[in-house]
């Protein structure tokens, strides 16, 4: 590609009002979907992304208006996620409430929310193709099942994290046991 090739791809995104105070890596990481973290971080520090034309933290809190520039960036293969019709709908019957600000799935034991090294698809990636925009609150373990709530954009989303954080939120866990108990557990 020719440098006159790769400037014409280089995006120029304002921050929506929605986004205002998220931090910059995890805007990038909206707008660069399917694209690893640490490829992210190494843009930002190596100064390929620019906020109002300027270098920037990971970290830094952008504002209304701001202009982030984004390289052209090359997701690979491997990078995608391997959705199949199948696991779509399978996901889709475990969502069990859908509200205006957020949904709530039962997540089955086994599927990682997020994707991760050596897996190809995540809880995560099979909700954007059911609902773009969706936004992780909490995190469940890959070999758990449960309840999880899924935010409806970035302002519920950060409503929602604050609700967990502050513990406003009660969480109630059961464990399943083959075997008794040796002692009992308060």
């Amino acid at each position: 590609m020719t440098a006159a090739g790769a400037r014409a791809r280089v995006r120029y995104v304002a921050v929506p009002a929605d986004r205002a105070g998220q931090r910059l890596d995890n805007f990038l990481s909206g707008q660069l979907s399917g694209v690893p973290r640490s490829l992210i971080y190494r843009l930002v520090r190596t100064g390929q992304v620019r906020v109002n034309g300027a270098r920037a933290r990971p970290m830094r809190k952008l504002d209304v208006g701001d202009e982030v520039r984004i390289p052209p960036v090359q997701s690979a293969d491997e990078h995608s996620p391997d959705i199949v019709p199948s696991r779509v709908e399978a996901i889709r019957a475990c969502i069990i409430a859908r509200e205006e600000a957020f949904l709530v799935l039962d997540k089955p034991a086994g599927v990682a929310v997020q994707r991760g090294s050596g897996l190809s698809w995540s809880l995560m990636d099979v909700l954007e193709e059911i609902e773009p925009d969706l936004r992780l609150v909490h995190r469940l373990d890959r070999g758990t099942s449960g309840l999880l709530v899924v935010a409806r954009g970035y302002r519920a989303a950060r409503e929602l994290q604050r609700a967990f954080s502050g513990r406003r939120v009660e969480k109630r866990y059961l464990a399943l046991r083959s075997t008794a108990l040796s002692r009992t557990i308060t």
